[in-house]
């Protein structure tokens, strides 16, 4: 077990302890607040019962003297209740009462007082207690007008009794309670760290477990498989590339090598070592574009650059772009028309836009020509459109050639996936995986599409609705001559 596991099960134990002892506290606390607000509520309403009765016989005394006050007695004596009533003369003899015989601690005494006194029980006698107000009368005479509270005295006993059990209760239930919490806790902890000890080394396709409870340590793995999709996706990125130029730049290199070569194993030729040199600048110079795109893409997939976001209009950069390449158009003998019906607002990265844009009309005069006569009748010919609708841009470069199958059409948005199998054209088939970076970039995707005949394919970011103004300055083009993708 881990230093970090034994200091989440301690420090959970510690917690689970402060929780039942605050818990416990403030029952307690409760219970006590309870209890005396009960015995003071009873204790004021014996008083008031008790002084309320003594009035009235001090009234009846008054009125009729001893006899009449021994009569009233007597007779509130043979009413059945918790009631008691003494009239005694000086020598304590009863005159009237439900109590047979008094104590000389209560004889003594005068006003409230709690004495025990016996009364007949099945089986014999039984003492109970009670709560009464001893009064003198002139001549020696006593009074005394009681209550038993014997009931109340078993409530108490039952309310402490209660207390002890609810708080023993409490106590194994909280430290039971506690001690499970902590288990079940370390033991998802302990899962989680086994997990994760997996993917450190090197099983990355692992993923925390997620007990459908939606508590934080739910919450917490949900975010951190997550993450660790998104690792598990730039590591594939980053062996694939590796692969991808351990096969594909493997060519170049060795031709590079065997021209000079070739070059050093003729007779020695001024002419003929400026040729190899030329050819080999060249060669060095596709694949200095080749690494400078993958850089490219790593970085956008990375999440870096497209910091210099501004809003623009879409539409005048398709303008600008498709301008450019006017000239090699004409060269290929293609018709290259933009066409763009409104203003396209939009926040993006000017020259990110602008190489995506270059790269997919450069795709299209490439491969989307099959020669001066093409397929059912249509003339050579490639579309750029701008257009926005339910709150996404869309750029749409059409052409006219042999398409892409749907089977390949995923395919080929990856890294130096070229459909050419005789590499006539230059290019590395990087083209398509710097725009759907681009893309992914801005907050939106790519997709390819059957032009019926040719290719079509979208660039969607989303529309820019609530900014300022949109910049008219002119759109950097994407570098000095039109970039082979």
């Amino acid at each position: 077990m881990t230093a970090l596991t034994k200091l989440f099960r301690t420090t959970t134990f510690r917690l689970s302890l402060t929780y039942f002892a605050l818990f416990s506290a403030a029952a307690i606390v409760a219970i006590v607040y309870l209890y005396w607000n009960t015995t003071v509520l009873l204790s004021r309403q014996l008083n008031q019962t008790i002084d309320a009765e003594l009035k009235g016989l001090a009234e009846q005394y008054r009125a009729g003297g001893r006899d009449q006050l021994v009569r009233i007695v007597a007779q509130r004596s043979r009413t059945p209740g918790n009631s008691l009533y003494l009239v005694a003369d000086r020598d304590e003899k009863q005159l009237a009462g439900n109590l047979s015989a008094v104590s000389p601690q209560l004889w003594d005494s005068v006003g409230p007082v709690e004495f025990f006194y016996s009364r007949p029980a099945p089986g014999g006698l039984e003492q109970r207690l009670a709560f009464a107000n001893v009064f003198r009368l002139p001549g020696g005479d006593r009074l005394i007008v009681g209550r038993d509270i014997e009931d109340r005295r078993e409530l108490s006993r039952l309310i402490r009794s209660t207390m002890l059990w609810g708080l023993g209760v409490m106590a194994l239930v909280g430290i039971g309670g506690g001690y499970w919490v902590s288990r079940r806790l370390l033991a998802r902890v302990d899962n989680l760290s086994a997990t994760t000890r997996t993917i450190m080394a090197g099983d990355l396709s692992r993923r925390l477990p997620v007990s459908g409870s939606g508590d934080e340590l739910d919450r917490l793995a949900q975010s951190l498989n997550l993450m660790l999709g998104r690792i598990e996706q730039l590591m594939a990125g980053m062996r694939e590339v590796s692969d991808n130029i351990a096969h594909d730049l493997k060519t170049p290199l060795n031709r590079l090598r065997n021209r000079v070569e070739e070059a050093l194993r003729e007779p020695p030729d001024e002419t003929s070592y400026r040729n190899a040199l030329e050819r080999t600048i060249e060669e060095a110079d596709g694949l200095i574009k080749t690494f400078n795109a993958l850089l490219s893409i790593a970085r956008l997939e990375a999440g870096a650059g497209g910091d210099n976001r501004d809003r623009l209009d879409l539409a005048a950069l398709v303008c600008d772009v498709a301008e450019l390449y006017e000239p090699v158009a004409e060269e290929r003998g293609i018709g290259l028309l933009a066409e763009v019906a409104e203003p396209v607002p939009v926040r993006g990265d000017r020259q990110l836009l602008g190489q995506a844009i270059a790269n997919l009309i450069d795709n299209a005069l490439k491969y989307g020509v099959v020669g001066p006569s093409q397929v059912n009748g249509h003339a050579p010919e490639v579309v750029v459109q701008a257009s926005s609708r339910d709150g996404v841009a869309e750029i749409a470069v059409s052409d006219r050639g042999p398409g892409v199958p749907e089977s390949e059409r995923e395919r080929v948005l990856d890294r130096f996936v070229r459909l050419e199998a005789s590499r006539s054209e230059p290019g590395s088939g990087l083209g398509l995986s710097l725009v759907a970076a681009v893309a992914r970039l801005h907050g939106g995707d790519l997709r390819l599409e059957d032009n019926a005949p040719g290719l079509r394919v979208v660039l969607s970011i989303p529309l820019e609705t609530d900014a300022p103004a949109i910049t008219t300055e002119e759109s950097p083009s994407p570098g000095a001559e039109p970039r082979a993708s």
